[in-house]
């Protein structure tokens, strides 16, 4: 893993600037930044090359799309690596957490609707490495994971 003192301040303001939006061109991100687009270029392949920028996707509002039943399930297993497996093939499944606790994983599931949800829970629960398992059914997304910037400018990174 990397360590947030190898960026230097641009590194920094550059990994901002795309996690707040990558849509702009280079040419308008290099004029924002008080940088040339080829030296905004490399510093961006840079980070990819380093894994630092993964890729880029819009930020999708699922529940505007319908998708209106999300929930979080807590799986116990004595095998999760089978279980993550198994959980990685199921398209409902959105993420998959390894956890500390009680539970060995939290997986987060969306669906368009309380039956395919339903379903969802009971092909998890089906699952021959599955002890158990504890879904919390979300209301309301307060804040989610697609808004988080880090703060990469303070001087508590140093």
């Amino acid at each position: 893993m990397g360590d947030l003192r190898e960026f230097d301040e641009l590194d920094r303001r550059i990994i901002e600037m795309m996690c707040n939006s990558s849509q702009g061109s280079y040419r308008q991100l290099a004029k924002q930044l008080g940088v040339h687009p080829t030296t905004l270029i490399q510093r961006v392949k840079n980070l990819e090359s380093k894994g630092v920028i993964k890729g880029y996707r819009a930020k999708i509002d699922y529940v505007a799309m319908g998708y209106d039943y999300t929930g979080l399930v807590h799986i116990y297993s004595d095998n999760i690596v089978d279980v993550e497996k198994e959980l990685c093939k199921m398209p409902e499944v959105v993420a998959i957490y390894d956890v500390t606790g009680e539970a060995d994983a939290v997986v987060l599931v969306t669906c368009l609707t309380r039956d395919d949800f339903s379903a969802a829970v009971k092909k998890i629960n089906s699952i021959d490495a599955v002890s158990k398992t504890n879904t919390s059914v979300v209301l309301n997304v307060v804040k989610s994971e697609n808004e988080f910037v880090p703060n990469l400018l303070s001087d508590d990174s140093e």
